[in-house]
């Protein structure tokens, strides 16, 4: 017998003092990478909470740049303001004007948050007012107020608060605030400090880290739960192993036009204990690796190499191949896995073929549901508008809505149908509109065009609602009337026919950011139970007629929205069941 190579043995112990010497050096790489990963992801921290804050200040800055532009602007150039200071104004012009100074500053509010408040102050009227939903108590508001007139009496009120935002202190609360003169008027905004630091509370500083808002002289203008009382502020962390000890580094940015400045507190004691931690993996690989070796050598033994023979075999099974024979392997549980294998394949093959078939079902029961699906909210605005009728006496009105009200539904309810005559579509679309006309009297009219040979086209139901349904719900306004527009023509390309179809209106137009999704194919949000019908009606098109009908969304440069649809006829693939 030929003798198998002569490996020198070794005793248990040479195995044992390489492990040892291998874990003694991989803990020592260990203790320096881990010097020098703290000092890093210090400097590194360091340096984005640095950048952070000064990309927040400079966001701050432009936020007071333009409020401060903006409220100069309206002292000096708004009429309604004007007329508000002007002696003897009649009080229905004082009201008006009063009010759409007051919407002015509630739009700018919500622009910029509900955390600014401002208020409107008249000196030789002593006429002070929010105008703004406002944060404040009443006796806030009386308290401030009296400092604003304080305020205002100072000759150098110009040079204080003109372009400059300023601390003050209301009730115990710390504001800051700017005042902007204009003669004897003067438009105010005020934020509470704990709200301007606010998103700055988000970062994490470690356990001990805070955010505060100090003043010049390095008061504090936070509430305690913002910034911590009695905590010492180090200087900056120099670049050197011994900002490793510091417990804390101090990072203050300041503002462009204001007197006060932004001051975060890094806590970095964290850094120590992922030392320690990692000083206790170490000690617990070495340990683990001595276990683990012993481990090891049994379980490639006993357990490995079996599986591994297993595996080779069942790389070589086909799907018609035989039964492998697993009797030479010691495990029992592998020849058990044998005997169902194939079964297992054949299962999943059937599974495959299951799940094909569902697919197509799913695809079916959701085009019918598709079909079938209504706003309850129309259906409850035509009960109010029956109501309102009755209440009226309106009985001629209450048969001809209760009449269109039962045509409107009995249509949609049994049209079952993939596709309906496109006369029967457009009778259904007219019956919509002129109940919508009973809702919104003269706000809109509509016009249909089609030629009457045209009638036997075939289109999907509800689909010409749907576009039809979009433009009185977000288009129609007290303010103009709205006109609503629906052609249909015959277009031949290649000796094959396409009905094309034009729904236009005289409103806004749709959003940019929603034509942007539509032109490109993207998927409109439907929270809130926004734009369903829409994307219903592009998935069940998608569905009918397989890539080959179109839809193009437009705003025409007159105005409004234009939507174009071009179908093929006829639909070869469901036409037997139109009846």
């Amino acid at each position: 017998m030929v003798k198998a190579l002569n490996n020198k043995p070794y005793p248990i112990r040479h195995y044992v003092k390489i492990m040892l010497f291998i874990s003694i050096f991989a803990l020592v790489v260990d203790l320096v990478i881990s010097f020098a990963s703290i000092f890093i992801v210090k400097q590194q921290s360091t340096r984005y909470l640095q950048d952070t804050a000064n990309l927040y200040i400079r966001q701050i800055n432009h936020d007071f740049s333009y409020i401060n532009h903006y409220m100069g602007w309206t002292l000096a150039n708004d009429e309604s303001v004007k007329i508000m200071d002007t002696p003897g104004t009649d009080y229905v012009d004082y009201i008006k004007s009063s009010e759409r100074v007051h919407k002015r500053f509630n739009e700018l509010q919500k622009n910029y948050g509900q955390e600014y408040n401002f208020f409107f102050y008249l000196k030789e009227q002593d006429f002070f007012q929010n105008y703004a939903p406002m944060s404040l108590s009443y006796t806030e508001f009386q308290e401030l107020k009296e400092q604003i007139v304080s305020l205002t009496d100072s000759k150098n009120v110009y040079e204080t608060f003109y372009s400059n935002w300023n601390p003050i202190l209301v009730q115990d609360t710390h504001y800051v605030i700017n005042i902007v003169p204009y003669h004897n008027r003067y438009l105010i905004c005020l934020i509470s400090a704990d709200d301007l630091v606010r998103p700055l509370q988000e970062l994490d500083l470690g356990e001990d880290g805070f955010v505060s808002l100090v003043d010049a002289q390095g008061a504090a203008l936070t509430s305690p739960s913002t910034g911590k009382a009695g905590a010492k502020p180090l200087e900056g962390a120099k670049a050197s192993l011994f900002s490793l000890s510091q417990p804390r580094t101090t990072v203050t940015e300041g503002f462009s036009n204001a007197s006060f400045n932004v001051q975060l507190v890094i806590q970095f004691g964290v850094f120590e204990t992922i030392m320690i931690a990692q000083l206790l993996i170490m000690l617990l690989f070495v340990l683990l690796t001595c276990t683990l070796s012993v481990v090891m050598l049994y379980f490639k033994k006993k357990v490995l190499k079996p599986i591994q023979n297993f595996s080779e075999n069942v790389r070589r099974i086909h799907e018609d191949s035989e039964n492998l024979d697993f009797m030479s392997s010691e495990i029992i549980e592998l020849e058990q896995v044998n005997s169902q294998f194939k079964h297992l394949i054949e299962q999943i093959k059937k599974f495959k073929i299951d799940i094909y078939e569902q697919e197509l079902e799913k695809q079916r029961i959701q085009l019918d549901y598709m079909k079938l699906q209504i706003n309850p909210h129309f259906f409850l605005n035509c009960l109010t508008n029956i109501y309102s009728m009755a209440q009226m006496q309106m009985f001629k009105e209450i048969e001809y809505m209760s009449l269109s009200t039962s045509k409107y539904f009995r249509y949609i309810f049994q049209s079952g149908d993939n596709l309906v005559r496109l006369e029967d579509e457009i009778e259904h679309v007219r019956i919509y509109l002129e109940i919508q006309k009973h809702r919104y009297r003269d706000a809109f009219s509509y016009h249909i065009g089609f030629e009457q040979e045209l009638a036997g086209l075939t289109i999907p139901p509800l689909v010409l609602q749907t576009f039809i349904e979009n433009a009185v719900k977000y288009a129609v306004s007290r303010d103009q009337v709205l006109q609503i527009r629906l052609t249909v023509s015959l277009r031949v390309e290649d000796d094959k026919p396409y009905a094309v179809i034009r729904i236009s209106d005289t409103g806004p137009g749709f959003p940019e950011d929603v034509l942007d999704k539509l032109a490109n194919g993207k998927p409109l949000d439907q929270s809130e139970g926004k734009h369903i019908g829409i994307m219903n009606t592009l998935q069940r098109l998608e569905l009918l007629y397989h890539h080959r009908a179109q839809v193009e969304f437009s705003n025409p440069e007159g105005g409004g929205a234009s939507v174009a649809l071009t179908l093929p006829q006829p639909l070869q693939e469901r036409r037997g069941d139109i009846q």
